[in-house]
């Protein structure tokens, strides 16, 4: 977040859009659609993430989630902070074969130093395919070179 900024004053999508998730979030197709410090919401297609057997890689749920999780806790985190993902674990209880997957990010722990998130990620029918946690270490931003 820009110094100037004040949780007040910032539109929080606009600052995730012009931030920006990343190559591999881009390539996946994931597209954030709401985005709070209470919550943040993003959808990505099943096509084009796929593993052999058709099904949603197990992998993009992980990358659904870790984008998600990360970017809320930079905004958690204020001007000057970054925050680093240090762990993260899935579990996934459902297959996902088609259309569009939606995670919606929720903070578990929001501290000095360290955040929590739970990311559920669920198929078009509202069935839930995958629960991912992610806590991210809040740190001095690098001085740029």
């Amino acid at each position: 977040m820009p110094e100037s900024t004040t949780p007040e004053t910032t539109d929080f999508l606009a600052w995730t859009k012009a931030r920006g998730a990343g190559d591999l979030a881009d390539k996946m197709g994931i597209e954030f659609t709401e985005f709070s410090l209470e919550r943040a919401v993003a959808r990505m297609p099943v096509e084009g993430n796929t593993q052999p057997a058709m099904l949603l890689h197990g992998g993009a749920y992980v990358v659904m989630g870790e984008s998600l999780g990360s970017m809320s806790a930079n905004l958690h985190a204020g001007p000057g902070k970054l925050a680093v993902g240090i762990e993260i674990n899935a579990s996934h209880t459902g297959s996902a074969t088609s259309g569009y997957v939606t995670a919606v990010c929720t903070p578990i722990h929001l501290g000095r130093t360290l955040t929590t998130h739970e990311i559920v990620v669920t198929d078009d029918g509202g069935r839930r395919c995958s629960t991912i946690r992610i806590t991210n270490l809040i740190l001095d931003q690098p001085a740029a070179s």
